[in-house]
């Protein structure tokens, strides 16, 4: 790559902000600009669901990197800014402020949008949602200010929500329109550890449940959920977890290939070659699974950008790193390393004490371990990838029995 080329990188995120740096670590001396909607430099998203929401973290420690860093690294960083357009035959971005941009390589990281409620009520009442630093500084003074609050989807984020709002003192309904949270992505053995650990905290888990309308006296606030057979969940605020959406709309208009997102191969390139994708928006072909994967978790936007911004320079880099996320409720801690399509699994071994909140549970399928998930229990994780990397059979008794080391399994 030479000094005069140009790569623009779509999205101020965690991933977009990896990229800018990877470039500049891997020896990339040309033009760098980094296009960002939101007014803040780019910041870490974890945080707004947990500690920066309640309180414990302060807000100068979500950014990835200080403000003198990009001007030190001769990053432009256009925040505020939408890139509207992407001309790939001129190998041009428009731009809604600050004009066009031509580029040699693009990277797109424009991530995923909170998944909007569809429900009658739901666009006449404010309800919250969670995804940028405005959203958390509401959520987080609405908690403090109210003293009942109804979450819709016990995902990740209703189920970090809800911890923070029982932390804050506030009466919580928790409504899931499966049979137990979480319960599509661990199955309903580890499922129901989640279940019983909120309900433990005083939260109001309504599992099977659909709801039908979000009620409210006026625009500026809903006052309650009700249900589908008529119920009605009184609360002072409504929040809503149900899922995220790939930004993709930008793609689209440019005619590459959509399938969940941004279609890339190993090496993060789109249909078009001068075109790459990371983070959330990337359906990623991963050749550990053996098929795409799209994952909305930190690691991915923390981890893909660095094989993106070395295939943008023309390096053979592949993206296969074992699929790893965290989250943080109470008392638990957790790290899941690995994947498991829903249902696929024919086993869970569980290692440790469940009771205690102190284990890991494996699934595994025809003795071969998909994903492991350690509660409070701490540096396994490569441990736990290098099993999944293995594709060993592994016996369960020896996988189960905390007196064999973890390590000795593949032994």
């Amino acid at each position: 790559m030479g000094t005069r080329d140009t790569f623009v990188i779509v999205g101020a995120g965690l991933a977009g902000a990896k990229a800018a740096e990877a470039l500049r670590g891997e020896g990339f001396a040309g033009r760098i600009v980094l296009i960002g909607e939101e007014p803040e430099r780019p910041y870490e998203r974890p945080p707004l669901s947990k500690d920066f929401l309640q309180g414990k973290s302060e807000r100068k420690k979500i950014f990835v990197h200080t403000k003198a860093w990009y001007a030190e690294h001769d990053v432009e960083l256009r925040t505020s800014t939408k890139a509207t357009a992407i001309d790939r035959s001129a190998h041009r971005v428009d731009c809604s402020r600050g004009g066009p941009v031509s580029y040699d390589k693009m990277l797109l990281a424009t991530g995923a949008s909170p998944r909007q409620l569809s429900l009658p009520g739901a666009d006449q009442h404010s309800v919250y949602y969670l995804r940028r630093i405005e959203d958390s500084q509401q959520l987080k003074f609405a908690l403090s200010t109210n003293s009942r609050v109804a979450i819709l989807g016990a995902g990740w984020i209703g189920l970090e929500v809800a911890a923070a709002a029982r932390a804050a003192g506030l009466e919580v309904t928790l409504l899931e329109r499966g049979e137990l949270p979480l319960q599509r992505l661990l199955g309903a053995e580890v499922a129901e550890i989640f279940a019983s650990l909120h309900r433990s905290h005083g939260v109001d888990l309504r599992c099977g449940v659909k709801a039908a309308r979000i009620t409210g006296d006026n625009p500026r606030q809903a006052n309650g959920v009700q249900l589908s057979d008529g119920t009605q969940i009184d609360a002072d605020l409504v929040v809503a977890g149900i899922g995220a959406v790939p930004n993709t709309a930008l793609a689209q208009e440019a005619g590459l290939v959509l399938e969940n997102g941004i279609k890339v191969d190993q090496h993060l390139r789109t249909s078009d070659p001068d075109i790459y994708a990371a983070g959330d928006v990337a359906n990623a072909y991963h050749p550990l699974l053996g098929k795409h994967l799209r994952s909305e978790h930190w690691f991915n936007a923390l981890s893909q950008p660095a094989v993106a911004a070395r295939s943008m320079m023309g390096q053979d880099a592949v993206y296969a790193d074992v699929p790893y996320f965290y989250s943080d409720q109470y008392e638990l801690g957790m790290e899941y390393s690995g994947h498991v399509d829903p249902g696929v699994y024919d086993e869970v071994v569980f290692r440790g004490d469940c009771d205690k909140l102190e284990f890991i549970a494996f699934w595994l399928k025809d003795h071969r371990v998909l994903a492991g998930m350690n509660v409070n229990v701490w540096d396994q994780t490569e441990t736990i990838k290098d099993l999944v990397r293995s594709g060993r059979p592994v016996d369960s008794a020896r996988l189960a029995d905390t007196a064999n080391p973890l390590a000795a399994v593949l032994a």
